[in-house]
């Protein structure tokens, strides 16, 4: 019996060409952009599943809010592990890591520049899952100055990882270190990854207010966080007040599988992803499959007349209701089948593309073979049973004389029904161009918001050599000594890669008070960091290098920290910025006050921050340099001639500023350039529906057409009786997205702390180009029928 259906059901698709492709390819492009979906969707979720004993590893991070200002690091200090180790008898083990263990390794002539390398504990591989191929988890990182390498590393330096145990390799400075270990190469799906793992120095110290690496905890319990979290404020009265004061602190537990979608601290190890884009994501894959769903029901249903007679038939010869609505399931079925085949050749084709969108590095069988085909065909029925459902419930449902007579009786609900699916498909497509509009205007927005500087033609470099680093004057008169390079400054940081450091100032020196604290940005730069970025001097002055207080004793301050102080007159103002060996306050005078410029993305609010000198010749380690629109090519070979000559170990990696800062919005471009693309397939799938609706609709009232031209009627007459009512719906969808577009986006640009507004006429636009999209589309057929010689269509009356 069962096969049978399939036979008819094949019979079907077989007779009526027309609609079976447009419904199969519809619902494989739906398919297939579900699958993708889900393909990104799965790797994003499965981040730091592959550990072992995930449910029980924790990241410390602390939060602190006072009068003066708050901080949210994703970084702790020295002391954290062992205090809390000895604190809480709930925590079985404690790793410290730290992102600075890269540089250049040397092994005999190869030389490599290896920046992902972390310094680490050994307990290191008692929390984590890291695979051995050599060497040994238990002692690998507990000697002095040992390496563990990944498999790569291992082969890019020794060409076979097995002959790299008990090597030494040499970091800068002739640092040697001995390979201990080498472990299989850290999946991809991790919030951190590494090249390979160093052990700390011997008698690793730190103050409690240094906040310098991450903390992970192993603990005996998943639940038993809560109770750590519990006692924050006695664990911060213990170890803390000293150092902080009588700051509101709050110590919290992150679960290792929350991390990667869930933390967006200040100094996170890596750039996380987030958690409203699988939402969103999850969202649209489901939007589309329902969208193609869509087209199946309505031409399905819209074509009821077409069965009517053969449904009156089966009931006469015996058929039950029940048999029938398996034969309707089964012709959805073997049609989800046949778009699910289709839609993995489309996935397979597109996955390059995908992948570079997306950054990602997804497969098709991914989660393996066999799972993937129960996947598909699990998948093929659970749609074709949905697809089905409604139809089957139709077409089954109608009475046997009045379906021999091929009387459909009254449709009113049906076609109800009907519409309100092409209102809901259009709503989604508009929403969904709307969406992808304002994305790209506020990228748009961030590319080319006045940040407070010049950040054309300016490039960045770090100077990496130790020597190179003490002799940054001369370096930077003989740079401006050819007239292609306008100025150049030292900072301690390369602004635009959202890692400035931090510090406290205390406005009223000697207070003890902590609503006399101000956590501010610090930023070490020379007296040439100011002019080469064209920041804007507000009050007082510049540094100069001619002034020995300056390099001490002066700041330069943002206008934020003026305002949320309320000075009036800042210059000449003294606060103090710490303390020195023997304890007493260091004193400085604020000499300038700069617009605000920003540091970091338009995601982050311009905070109060503090420029100053560097405190020595090793102090400012990345060369700012303005060059001449003239002829770039010819300033960066010059600049690295000039380089080469104070370091002829490693050549500058020149970073231009606006770069830097366009990389802050790499993972919105892709989201936006994914939902662009999805929304592109979201509008074929919804106008290949309204194109079999309105190529029916024409079968159905050719006749009428054939009476209506010879009668008089004209082309944009039957155009518009053909699609004026398509038209309607597609308009009525427009005024209910447009609601639903607008709260969507804003909720959307409220993840940035400087964005645009949603304009009402980006809504009309996307309407617009919907209903002109549509219009098109159904215009098309209408026009090839509007066309046909009514000779044709009336020979049989």
């Amino acid at each position: 019996m069962i096969r049978n259906y399939f036979k008819i059901a094949w019979r079907n698709l077989h007779k009526y060409k027309v609609f079976s492709i447009i419904n199969i390819l519809g619902l494989a492009i739906g398919v297939a952009a579900f699958w993708l979906i889900t393909l990104y969707v799965t790797d994003e979720l499965s981040y730091d599943r592959y550990n072992v004993k995930a449910d029980r590893i924790f990241r410390v991070v602390q939060h602190g809010t006072w009068n003066g200002g708050s901080f949210n690091l994703a970084l702790t200090s020295v002391p954290y592990a062992d205090a809390l180790k000895s604190s809480y008898p709930g925590i079985e083990d404690a790793v410290r890591i730290s992102a600075d263990g890269g540089g250049k390794i040397t092994l005999g002539d190869k030389k490599l520049d290896v920046n992902d390398i972390l310094f680490a504990d050994n307990s290191i591989f008692n929390i984590f899952t890291y695979h051995f191929l050599y060497g040994d988890a238990t002692s690998s990182l507990t000697k002095p100055q040992s390496i563990v390498l990944t498999k790569s590393l291992a082969a890019k330096l020794f060409g076979d990882p097995s002959l790299a145990l008990d090597k030494v390799i040499y970091f800068d400075n002739n640092f040697p270190n001995t390979v201990t270990g080498v472990i299989d190469d850290v999946p991809a799906n991790s919030h951190f990854t590494f090249s390979a793992l160093r052990s700390f120095s011997p008698g690793l110290t730190g103050t409690w207010s240094n906040a310098t690496l991450f903390t992970y905890l192993l603990l005996k319990d998943h639940d038993g966080y809560k109770k750590i979290e519990a006692q924050s404020t006695n664990f911060f009265n213990k170890f803390l007040k000293p150092s902080f004061g009588d700051v509101h602190y709050q110590l919290e537990l992150q679960p290792l599988t929350s991390i990667h979608l869930h933390s967006h601290l200040d100094y996170e190890i890596s750039n996380n992803g987030n958690i409203t884009y699988i939402y969103v994501f999850s969202a649209v894959a489901l939007l589309i499959l329902i969208i193609a769903i869509i087209n199946y029901v309505n031409l399905t249903t819209a074509r009821s007349s077409v069965r009517i007679k053969e449904i009156g038939v089966r009931k006469v010869i015996g058929s039950d209701r029940k048999q029938l609505m398996l034969m309707f399931f089964a012709e959805s079925i073997l049609l989800a089948v046949i778009a699910t085949l289709i839609a993995a050749f489309i996935i397979q084709a597109a996955l390059p593309y995908f992948n570079h969108l997306s950054g990602k590095n997804l497969s098709l069988l991914q989660i393996s073979y066999t799972k993937t085909i129960v996947a598909f065909i699990g998948f093929s029925f659970i749609t074709g049973i949905l697809s089905g459902i409604y139809p089957a419930l139709f077409l089954s449902g109608f009475r046997t004389i009045p379906a021999m007579k091929g009387q459909l009786g009254s449709q009113a609900s049906t076609i109800i029904f009907r519409k309100s699916l092409v209102v809901f498909q259009f709503i989604i497509t508009i929403v969904m161009i709307a969406g992808s509009c304002i994305i790209y205007q506020q990228l748009n927005y961030v590319s080319n918001k006045d940040l407070g500087f010049n950040k054309a033609q300016t490039l960045t470099f770090h100077i990496r050599s130790h020597e190179a680093r003490t002799k940054k004057a001369a370096m930077k008169q003989q740079l401006l000594q050819n007239p292609l390079i306008e100025s150049v400054g030292v900072a301690g940081n390369p602004i635009g890669n959202n890692d400035i450091g931090l510090r406290d100032i205390n406005t009223i020196p000697g207070s003890n008070s902590v609503s006399d604290t101000k956590l501010v940005e610090q930023l070490v730069i020379d007296e040439g960091f100011i002019p080469t970025l064209q920041i804007k001097l507000l009050k007082g002055r510049n540094f100069s290098n001619t002034i020995i207080a300056d390099k001490t004793k002066s700041i330069i301050i943002n206008q934020t920290l003026v305002d949320e102080m309320g000075w009036k007159n800042p210059v000449g103002r003294t606060v103090s910025v710490g303390i020195d060996q023997k304890g007493n306050p260091i004193i400085v005078t604020i000499i300038g006050v700069v617009k605000d410029f920003n540091t970091y993305s338009l995601q982050h609010k311009i905070t109060p921050m503090m420029l100053q000198m560097p405190a020595d010749a090793m102090d400012g380690d990345n060369l700012y340099v303005r060059i001449s629109k003239n002829n770039i090519q010819a300033s960066l070979a010059y600049i690295s001639k000039i380089y080469s000559g104070f370091d002829a170990e490693n050549k500058a990696e020149f970073h231009f500023l606006d770069q830097n800062f366009a990389n802050q919005y790499q993972t919105e471009q892709k989201q936006g350039s994914l939902l662009m693309v999805f929304t592109i397939l979201a509008i074929c799938i919804a106008c290949l529906g309204l194109f079999g609706l309105v190529t029916f609709t024409a079968e159905q009232r050719v006749k009428e057409i054939g009476i209506r031209k010879i009668l008089g009627a004209r082309v944009n007459d039957i155009v518009k009786l053909l699609s004026g009512e398509l038209m309607q719906l597609v308009l009525i969808s427009t005024l209910i997205a447009a609601p639903i577009a607008w709260w969507a986006m804003n909720k959307w640009l409220q993840g940035f702390a400087y964005r645009i507004g949603v304009e009402w006429w980006v809504l009309l636009i996307a309407g617009g180009v919907a209903i002109l999209i549509a219009f098109s589309t159904v215009s098309i057929q209408a026009i090839r029928s509007a066309t046909a010689n009514p000779v044709k269509s009336l020979r049989n009356e």
